[in-house]
């Protein structure tokens, strides 16, 4: 068999980095992981091919050339995926689908030949042995969970992994937790599902051995989901692993926001490489975090917590929303002030949605308050519900926040207060490189010369390098993120 294996396009969001990779010569900011698993899951001797839409274009010749054509992407690559679906179906190739976005919403694809759901470990393995046995059927899905100490160590060699400003490792999937608006439970399930501590380290030396160095997004959706397994096993072997080759690597992951109760969680995750954490905040006002069952967010001092893990060492990036029942107008002012006294300089904001297979969509679909299929982009201002805040009011304040946190001034003053305090642990997070010489020269000349905010990046630029050297590198590096944020938010002004 010849399988062509294709990730569709990322619009300009939030994530996509678009605008930013240009200054660290990147083409994507992360390698199609799903993929380059289903890729091991295939028969050694099938031929395959890779092509992500993200870093090049696909070729009719490519697809004349397969057998089959599988496809994987996740809700945002929607409209790249229909596209390359009937790409595809016009040529006359037959074409397998899966991942979160078919998964989710397989009845918007037609004329997809199979459907290959849920957990590909458990589902893939049926369609091979139907295809072997000419017997194939439409639909393949599952309600178990895959055993992922199973899941073989994704095939890194199918890439050019010099095109990606971060490589993916998985080490977890399912979450603890059950917010309303989130579909990972569904998907996923409640138990926290690991790897043994040996894949992770095969992994990472796959990874390391094709060539890989920098930073490594563990892309698990609560990485600290069993904590007893992380501080007892995997990160002691992840620090030696560290320490044998040298710190190759620089590690962000996701995390609740419980993980700034644990010290001795966090030194551990400071002392094998890891500096970033992204966390869902969701909201500062408690009767909407009650309302969305984000439980674990309650009763507690959401800016201690955050300032808490950033003491540790760790930048936090954080996710916000806007729109929830008890929303007051009051709440866009109340989010501005809290990403502006938090520090967190990557702050993805966007009005609640409702994914198909979340709790959110099954009540609010019985009270008759869904419009559609939400567009999977957090932050392009859509929402698929009908809010208990008038919608044009909600999008204006929506469009307040965004103004609050990403013109020039508030984003240069938030990086400035961030800074001033913080204490990177982690070497890596401030040693200078040849890549990051290039982005600084990059800098000068697109934000410091030709950028209308030029004022605020040089106010910047010498305040941190003659008051706070050691943090200089990331005052550059946060200063490319607002030039990337402020370019994708301008199309919801």
């Amino acid at each position: 068999m010849k399988i062509l294996l294709i990730y569709p396009e990322y619009p300009d969001t939030f994530w996509s980095f678009k605008y930013a990779l240009k200054f660290v010569s990147k083409k994507a900011a992360f390698p199609p992981l799903g993929l380059l698993t289903v890729s091991a899951l295939l028969p050694s001797h099938w031929e395959k091919k890779l092509v992500d839409l993200n870093t090049s274009h696909l070729k009719q010749k490519d697809i004349l050339w397969a057998d089959y054509v599988f496809i994987s992407a996740m809700g945002t690559q929607y409209t790249s995926a229909v596209e390359t679906v009937e790409k595809c179906k016009v040529l006359g190739k037959k074409v397998v689908a899966g991942g979160p976005l078919f998964t989710e919403d397989y009845e918007k694809f037609p004329t997809v030949d199979h459907l290959v759901l849920n957990e590909a470990e458990i589902t893939l393995p049926l369609f091979l042995n139907d295809l072997e046995n000419n017997s194939t059927k439409r639909i393949y899905q599952t309600s178990e969970f895959a055993n992922i100490k199973e899941s073989p160590t994704p095939d890194y060699g199918l890439i050019n992994i010099s095109n990606y400003s971060s490589k993916c490792i998985q080490y977890s999937r399912g979450c603890p937790f059950n917010c309303e608006f989130c579909d990972i439970t569904a998907l996923l399930g409640h138990k926290s599902r690991v790897k043994t501590t040996e894949q992770i380290l095969s992994e990472l030396q796959n990874v390391y051995d094709h060539g890989g160095r920098g930073a490594v997004f563990f892309v698990d959706d609560n990485f600290i989901g069993n904590k007893h397994i992380l501080k007892n096993d995997l990160l002691p072997a992840l620090i030696q692993w560290m320490n044998d080759h040298n710190h190759p690597f620089l590690f962000s992951t996701e995390a609740s926001i419980n993980m700034a109760d644990d010290p001795e969680l966090m030194q551990l995750m400071i002392q094998a490489g890891f500096s970033t954490v992204f966390v869902g905040i969701e909201t500062p006002q408690e009767s909407s975090l009650e309302e969305c069952f984000k439980f674990q967010n309650k009763n507690r001092n959401l800016m201690e917590s955050v300032k808490t893990i950033q003491k540790a060492g760790f930048e936090v990036q954080g996710g916000f929303i806007v729109g929830f029942d008890n929303d007051s107008p009051s709440i866009f002012k109340q989010q501005i002030e809290f990403i502006q006294k938090s520090g967190i300089i990557s702050a993805m904001i966007g009005l609640l949605n409702a994914p198909t297979k979340s709790k959110l969509y099954a009540r609010l679909h019985k009270e008759g308050r869904i419009l559609s299929k939400m567009s999977g982009d957090n932050t392009d201002a859509s929402t698929n519900i009908i809010p208990k805040m008038n919608m044009a009011e909600l999008k204006a304040g929506y469009r307040e926040v965004i103004r609050g946190i990403y013109t020039g001034k508030p984003f240069y003053e938030r990086v400035k207060h961030f800074l001033n305090d913080f204490q990177p642990q982690v070497k890596n997070k401030t040693k200078i490189t040849f890549t990051k010489l290039k982005a600084l020269l990059k800098s000068i000349f697109i934000l410091g010369i030709f950028n209308h905010n030029r004022k605020y990046y040089w106010r910047l630029f010498f305040w941190s390098l003659f008051k706070r050297p050691k943090v200089f590198p990331l005052a550059i590096t946060y200063s490319i993120y607002g030039y990337h944020f402020q370019k994708v938010f301008r199309k919801i002004e």
